[in-house]
């Protein structure tokens, strides 16, 4: 379990589900500004950032090629990584094919599953949610087409400029991918991270459980010492969440 300590002033940053490039980059383009401004913002008083997946809409890193566009945001997180301020991401269902390009080109870790963290004395198991629990079905039907070796070797041989953009369009337009159908309240007795969480939470203590991926700032109480947050999205919501050394809460930028 990785550790931080807090100095006295700074705080622990989280947000997720960005989907920059969606629907089209000219729409994006005023959701990605915001999301600098922000990084700009909470830089001064941050000791960690976590990205906890679905930054893009859609990523694939060829050898020698990654999708163009996102330099701003890019450039503020090498700009933030640079100026010693660790940075950590998540890989989401929609940037599943992201290898090795953040650690190699902006000095940021990547996981592909949850993480254990303690911060300040306090334990917080985070990822960003995909697959976990017992529903989740549009990541489930996503996962085994995308996963699957041979998918991930012929898309390769696509030319960038069909691959990408048939891409595009399957992660915003069909909900068997975007798994759109999934975004719905379902009761703090039925939401599957919540469930997760509290199965967890039979073998192991965790006094937060930091999730993305349903695209709705929660809240859930999954025990009498533990919280399952949701860190919503910057599509509709703009929420984020922050750690201040005692306490967890989200916030709207």
């Amino acid at each position: 379990m990785k550790s931080i300590n807090l100095p006295k002033g700074k705080n622990i940053y989280f947000a997720s589900d960005h989907h920059f490039g969606a629907p089209n980059p000219r729409a994006s383009k005023p959701r990605e500004e915001r999301f600098v401004k922000w990084l700009d913002e909470i830089k001064k008083d941050a000791a960690a950032i976590f990205l906890l997946g679905d930054l893009f809409d859609f990523w694939f890193e060829y050898k020698t090629v990654v999708p163009k566009g996102f330099v701003r945001t890019l450039g503020k997180l090498a700009e933030i990584s640079d100026s010693g301020i660790p940075i950590y991401f998540f890989v989401g269902n929609h940037d599943l094919w992201m290898n090795d390009y953040f650690e190699k080109e902006l000095n940021i870790p990547t996981y592909r599953d949850t993480k254990e963290f303690s911060f300040n004395g306090k334990s917080f198991l985070i990822g960003h949610g995909d697959g976990k629990g017992p529903y989740d079905k549009g990541y489930k039907r996503m996962k085994k087409i995308f996963m699957y070796p041979f998918s991930k070797w012929i898309y390769r041989w696509l030319h960038p400029d069909i691959g990408v953009r048939i891409a595009q369009y399957l992660s915003v337009k069909n909900k068997l991918i975007s798994g759109t159908e999934d975004k719905k309240y379902l009761g703090d007795n039925n939401e599957w991270l919540a469930l997760y969480a509290k199965r967890k939470l039979e073998t192991k203590h965790f006094d937060y459980f930091i999730f993305g991926h349903r695209h709705l700032p929660m809240e859930i109480k999954v025990s009498d010492s533990s919280t399952y947050y949701n860190l919503g999205d910057w599509i509709n919501h703009y929420t984020y969440g922050v750690f201040d050394g005692s306490d967890f809460c989200l916030k709207k930028y």
